[in-house]
């Protein structure tokens, strides 16, 4: 009689797991439609994420920057998870390209270290992004699963205005070696006079 009811209530335990599960007891496999949630509805239970623009925030003028991304330097030995060059002057309608020289690289611009009214990037892993430059600033970039390991950069946008976002783009907090990178980073483009001091 226990054994019975001990295996009863096994047989209703997988019965249930198998349900909720969405498996069959059929021992059939479910159709995909049965058991993975349409595009739409996992696009809706997706929370919303910028999608990068389509068109342009203003024409590109034909200048084309490349950035390498790279798992060690070229270099230098001892550099890993680098953009090369990591700091650049531009122009307004200059377009960058970020080209992913080794895999698993990836860029996009950071939060609060873009010019108020740029709308920024976000690029694939291992996918080349081009961005054109829309007005004058600090655009601050990052690697986003390289950026602790201080995967990041920097282009000055040249202009009036150019300065005018330089105090929040310092203010911006990263993570492990990020922080130290763009310092070393701003200590650079202020000693060679980027920033028209």
């Amino acid at each position: 009689m226990k054994r019975t009811t001990l295996m009863s209530a096994i047989a209703l335990a997988s019965l249930v797991t198998v349900s909720a599960c969405g498996g069959r007891t059929d021992g059939e496999t479910a159709p995909a439609e049965e058991t993975a949630a349409a595009p739409a509805e996992v696009e809706a239970a997706a929370p919303a994420t910028a999608a990068a623009p389509t068109e342009p925030e203003v024409e590109a003028n034909g200048t084309v920057i490349d950035i390498n991304m790279y798992t060690r330097d070229p270099d230098d030995s001892s550099g890993l998870q680098v953009f090369k060059p990591r700091l650049i002057t531009a122009q307004v309608g200059d377009t960058v390209r970020f080209i992913p020289t080794d895999p698993t690289h990836q860029s996009s611009s950071i939060d609060g270290m873009i010019p108020e009214g740029a709308r920024g990037w976000e690029g694939e892993i291992n996918q080349e992004v081009s961005y054109v430059l829309p007005i004058p600033g600090i655009y601050g970039y990052q690697c986003i699963p390289h950026y602790a390991a201080g995967m990041i950069g920097m282009i000055i946008v040249e202009g009036d205005g150019m300065t005018d976002n330089l105090d929040s783009a310092k203010a911006v907090s990263h993570p492990g070696l990020a922080g130290r990178e763009f310092n070393e980073i701003f200590e650079q483009a202020e000693s060679e006079g980027m920033l028209g001091g």
